[in-house]
């Protein structure tokens, strides 16, 4: 069982990872990777050691993806460019909306929770997908990782959500997948569960210090009705 402070009753609004929480966006990344280190004649890199890249914003991915296959930095300008090219033409296309995403986005919609997006995948990356997946119409605002001067686990981003959804950060909630969420929220004051799946830079989440972990957002979600199941610790 997890306990928030202030009780689940008072819970006023809810923010929402996108990677590795609503969507498995692993696919996509392959897929715009490889075509990407094609275009550089790189060696291509396996979807396994791209998972424990995923987290930190495109331009860290980028960076580790050109370390992990041996080529020289000098080479981002030209990687960038080419990853956004070919990540803008399949976005979404090799991607799946996890199993109880939208359920779980319906029974936080109808709790009166007002909901927020909020993830470092840039902003023209993260707008297309929620609207390509059918998951926009759930939120009140979206901010991707250049919204702000400073990306997750930065408090920045949770405090300037929070102020955009004119809630306070205690009677927010933070769901995400990863010890960059958990991060976060601690730091901006907010409470936090995490999903059992997504990505946590290949590291195991139950490890992470978050208030609570679900196997989906609708079983999330239902803890957070009076008398629902609580998360599990």
């Amino acid at each position: 069982m997890f306990f928030l402070s202030p009780p689940l009753s008072r819970l006023q609004a809810v923010i929402i990872d996108l990677d590795g929480t609503l969507v498995d966006t692993l696919g996509d990344f392959a897929v715009s990777l490889n075509r990407m280190l094609g275009d550089l004649s790189l060696p291509p890199i396996e979807p396994a050691a791209i998972e424990a890249m995923v987290g930190k914003g495109s331009e860290h991915l980028i960076q580790s993806v050109l370390a992990h296959v041996g080529a020289p930095p000098t080479a981002f300008d030209a990687a960038w460019s080419s990853y956004q090219r070919h990540y803008l033409a399949i976005n979404g296309e090799f991607a799946s909306v996890y199993p109880g995403a939208i359920e779980g986005l319906r029974e936080l919609r109808e709790s009166g929770l007002r909901l927020a997006c909020l993830t470092n995948k840039p902003t023209n990356f993260a707008l297309p997908l929620l609207e390509r997946k059918g998951l926009s119409e759930f939120f009140q605002c979206v901010f991707g990782g250049d919204a702000f001067e400073r990306k997750k686990p930065d408090p920045m981003p949770l405090v300037k959500t929070c102020e955009a959804l004119g809630t306070p950060p205690s009677h927010t909630l933070m769901i995400g997948d990863s010890s960059n969420d958990a991060q976060a929220a601690r730091a901006a004051g907010c409470p936090v569960i995490l999903m059992t799946y997504g990505y946590n830079h290949g590291e195991p989440v139950r490890n992470v210090d978050a208030d609570g972990f679900a196997d989906s957002l609708f079983e999330a979600a239902q803890s957070l009705r009076p008398g629902g199941p609580a998360a599990r610790p």
